[in-house]
Formats: C-alpha cells, sequence, structure tokens
C-alpha cells in the first residue's frame, strides 16, 4: 500500500457530517491527543518500570497516522506531498545528515 492509498482508505472512515472547519479541528486535536497517548506508553516503560508495551504503540502511530491523513485531507494536499515537503526541508537544513551544531545554530524557519 502506498501513503496516498492508505490516506484514501483511512478517509472512508472519516465522520462525513463535520464540516472543513470542524475536521481541521478534529485532525489536529486527534494527532495531539494521540501523542499524548504515546508518550504515556513511553512514560510508563522509562519512568515506572513497565515493559514498553510495544503493539499499543504501534497502535497509536497507526492513529497518529490516521489523524495526520485527516489533517492533511482537509489541507487538499497528499500525505505524499506532506512527506516529499519534510524531506525537502531536511535536506535544506541538514545537507550532509544531522549535525548538532547545525542544530543549535540555525535560524527558526
Amino acid at each position: 500500500m502506498t501513503i496516498n492509498e492508505y490516506q484514501r482508505l483511512a478517509m472512508t472512515t472519516r465522520n462525513p457530517k463535520l464540516d472543513r472547519r470542524d475536521t481541521l479541528i478534529n485532525g489536529v486535536m486527534g494527532l495531539c491527543g494521540e501523542a499524548g497517548e504515546a508518550i504515556d506508553i513511553v512514560k510508563k516503560h522509562l519512568a515506572q518500570g513497565h515493559e514498553l508495551d510495544r503493539e499499543r504503540l504501534i497502535g497509536e502511530l497507526g492513529d497518529i497516522a490516521w489523524y495526520l491523513a485527516e489533517t492533511a485531507m482537509v489541507l487538499d494536499i497528499t500525505l505524499e506531498e506532506v512527506l516529499t515537503r519534510n524531506i525537502e526541508k531536511l535536506r535544506k537544513r541538514y545537507p550532509q545528515g544531522f549535525d548538532t551544531e547545525r542544530s543549535v545554530h540555525r535560524a527558526e524557519e
């Protein structure tokens, strides 16, 4: 499956009653909520002595992907384009790969 196929299939399960504004809100709030659930799994592992719940964390990553797809959809952009733009930004920022010095001294973009 390609990333755009994922986006198309995932969006068959979105709430069609939401207008564009509410879909945007749902997407961004969903991203924040699911990221919070992911960090909670890692927190329990690192700070509370739990085994890392790998399967649950993978599930949360899937939920994050779903909300990312929804947010991109409402912006009329494919996930492939989002990812392509991100790689272009990273290549410009770190042309030879990550560099701590460049990271510390880069201007805000």
